[in-house]
């Protein structure tokens, strides 16, 4: 029975096993359909998936305040967010609205700022040069002609009637000697006044004819040699009047001639004219009596000095030039007329100075003066007592050996329309500064005005910082404190921090030296801020100087102003403090240790 169970059950089992093998063959085909349809499903809607996962993904809108954060030292550091510092000189930043210009953001007559790292300052190759006194030469070198001075030309001719007889000198640019005998001239009009001299018995009447002879063409030789022979004469001797040569010869041997007919032209050669052409912006630089030097092909190491004695009212259109006349002394006729000569004229600058100023000659400035306009400037130097009057001193002498306030000459930017020198401020900050300048006189500049003495200027890399300030926002990062974030904030402040370290000295230094005498006397002796105790005079530019009850007080920026005026007692006490009480020598940076 249970054999005849199993066969009767078998084929009911075998049914349901292929029906099951059915659906799932039929569930993996539809699912790889599914999968299929999917992706198909997906690859149309990419675009859109894509656009609403970056929708998800994106962070949430900052909120833009009204307000921004700037340093007032520094106002190119701009901050979004509350509660940082300025990462140069660390003071908390203040507080303004966002499209409000502060009133502190260039210093008048700058027209532009940058701050570069350490790192691109010496990528770039910025050297700065000092501006100081230099005793500076305008040279302008131009080509001549050596001509006849014709003041020393003389026309020799007959003053009466006759026959030449003889002629001594009869040859065209034969050297003569004054007195020298040049022509014998037969006259027979000569007889009668030669007649009346020896006839007349009064001095009166001898004088008289003596004069007539003169006229005549007798000198006092032949005058006085008749007299002696006391024979009447009928020829006269025609001599040269000056030493030179004989540029033209008029007659021949037994010519007549009448009277007022020319003999000779003779041209004396004691004195030469060089007539040498200068470019009409040139002109300026020279005036009636300046010395000049010249040098000729025919003799290269002889240098021959004159004056300028005219000067042509005149241009030449066609070559734009203006001719100049010069005086050379020629004793031993060694200048030839029709000679080339290089002609050099040097020009002191201080002359150049006063002429544009006052249009007359360059007068020394005198020591009180000297004095008087460093005191009127921040130059640096000693402090009263002796050392000062003899620095007052020295730059009195330096004025009066025609020394003037210099720029070197690869520090300037000629734009066109101004000329720019970018001053360093401090160490890694430059400024842009506009400056009138005189005539380049070789590698310098004389300085109109625009600078002080004793300031700072690039020299090599100035092009590249002036093209640092015109980059863009997203280039301006690789500076300490640019506004392109405050992700850089902390590394910035971390970099500058160390380079403070190096070059505090020089910082404080240039920062006093921007004030006057008397004022960088008692910001040293203070030394200190009173609100601020621990910073430096000096570390953060300039200290600002504010009267509290009629004392001077120096402050390290213009955030400690406020509270120093609101506690005058306090803050007096604390300046006496500092001014009384002995400097540690690690605290004494200008001192002994860091003394350059």
């Amino acid at each position: 029975m249970a054999y005849e169970h199993q066969n009767s059950s078998s084929p009911r089992t075998s049914f349901w096993k292929k029906a099951w093998l059915v659906v799932m063959v039929l569930q993996a085909r539809l699912r790889f359909f599914f999968i299929l349809a999917l992706i198909g499903a997906v690859a149309l809607s990419w675009n859109s998936i894509t656009a609403r996962w970056e929708k998800w993904m994106r962070p949430a809108a900052t909120v833009h305040t009204e307000n921004e954060y700037y340093c007032p030292m520094h106002p190119q550091i701009v901050r979004e967010k509350p509660g940082e510092k300025c990462p140069i000189c660390g003071m908390p930043l203040s507080e303004r609205k966002k499209g409000e210009a502060s009133t502190e953001e260039l210093p008048r007559g700058v027209l532009s700022r940058v701050q570069l790292t350490r790192y691109r300052e010496q990528l770039a190759g910025v050297e700065t040069a000092e501006v100081t006194y230099r005793p500076l030469i305008k040279e302008i070198r131009t080509v001549g002609f050596i001509e006849f001075d014709e003041r020393q030309l003389r026309r020799i001719s007959d003053r009466v009637r006759g026959r030449i007889d003889k002629l001594y000198v009869n040859v065209t640019d034969q050297m003569v000697e004054a007195g020298q005998d040049l022509a014998l001239l037969y006259s027979p009009d000569l007889a009668v006044p030669v007649q009346n001299l020896l006839d007349a018995r009064r001095p009166e009447e001898k004088e008289l004819v003596r004069k007539k002879l003169r006229l005549l063409g007798m000198d006092d030789d032949q005058i006085q040699e008749i007299e002696r022979n006391g024979k009447p004469v009928t020829h006269v001797k025609i001599r040269s009047p000056i030493q030179g040569h004989v540029i033209r010869k008029y007659a021949l041997e037994g010519d007549y001639v009448n009277e007022g007919d020319k003999l000779y032209l003779v041209a004396g050669l004691s004195t030469v004219w060089i007539e040498a052409q200068f470019y009409e912006n040139e002109l300026a630089f020279l005036r009636v009596g300046q010395t000049i030097r010249a040098t000729t092909p025919a003799l290269p190491n002889r240098v021959f000095e004159g004056k300028v004695s005219f000067i042509h009212p005149h241009l030449d259109q066609s070559t734009r030039t203006l001719t100049v006349r010069f005086d050379i002394a020629n004793p031993h006729h060694e200048l030839r007329p029709g000679m080339y000569a290089t002609v050099q004229a040097m020009i002191p600058a201080t002359v150049l100075e006063e002429r544009a100023r006052r249009g007359d000659e360059w007068m020394p400035i005198p020591i009180a003066g000297a004095m008087q306009s460093m005191l009127a400037s921040s130059i640096p130097g000693p402090a009263f007592g002796f050392d000062f009057f003899l620095h007052a001193a020295a730059r009195g002498i330096l004025q009066q050996q025609q020394a003037v306030l210099a720029v070197p000459g690869n520090a300037v930017i000629d734009t066109g329309s101004r000329k720019v020198v970018y001053r360093q401020a401090s160490p890694g900050i430059y400024e842009g500064v506009e400056v009138q300048l005189e005539a380049r006189c070789g590698d310098y500049y004389p300085l109109v005005s625009g600078l002080r003495a004793g300031e700072r200027v690039a020299t090599n890399g100035s092009f590249l910082i002036d093209a640092e300030t015109r980059l863009n926002p997203a280039t301006g990062a690789t500076y300490f404190g640019a506004s392109s974030g405050p992700r850089d904030t902390a590394a910035a402040t971390a970099t500058q921090s160390t380079r403070l370290s190096k070059n505090e000295a020089d910082r404080i230094r240039m920062g006093l030296a921007r004030l006057s005498a008397a004022d960088r006397r008692l910001a040293e002796a203070q030394e200190f801020c009173p609100v601020q105790q621990d910073s430096r005079l000096g570390s953060m530019g300039p200290p600002v100087k504010v009267m509290i009850l009629d004392q001077p007080v120096f402050l390290c920026c213009e955030g400690c102003q406020k509270e120093a005026v609101s506690h005058p007692s306090q803050t007096l006490g604390r300046t006496e403090d500092l001014k009384t009480k002995g400097k540690s020598p690690h605290i004494n940076g200008l001192g002994k240790e860091n003394q350059p």
